[in-house]
């Protein structure tokens, strides 16, 4: 009941964004998306597997967070849905500098 009631506010804030607003949340997603990478904090991880239970692309995070290294799978399309779903704050983005010349 509580994630319908967060879903319902969250909508009303996007309702109520201007254009200016909307294009901000989105370059800022973009910019995430491009120049992000998911870094675990080895330290706090307790292995529970619930980050490699929600990669929608089937990415063992749990692994990467162990031994304490950025997720660089190809396949990673820095969606946050490890992020968002570690109960502990392990993961978080963090910018890289692979695509500077």
């Amino acid at each position: 009941m509580m994630r319908v009631e967060l879903k319902h506010s969250l909508r009303r804030k996007i309702d109520n964004m201007s254009l200016k607003d909307w294009i901000s949340v989105e370059s800022t997603r973009r910019q995430v998306i491009v120049e992000g990478q998911v870094v675990p904090d080895y330290k706090r991880c307790v292995q529970c597997g619930l980050c490699s239970y929600h990669c929608p692309i089937g990415i063992d995070i749990r692994h990467y967070a162990w031994t304490g290294t950025p997720i660089k799978d190809s396949r990673c399309l820095t969606c946050g849905e490890c992020v968002a779903r570690c109960p502990r704050g392990v993961l978080r983005f963090e910018k890289t500098k692979m695509f500077t010349y």
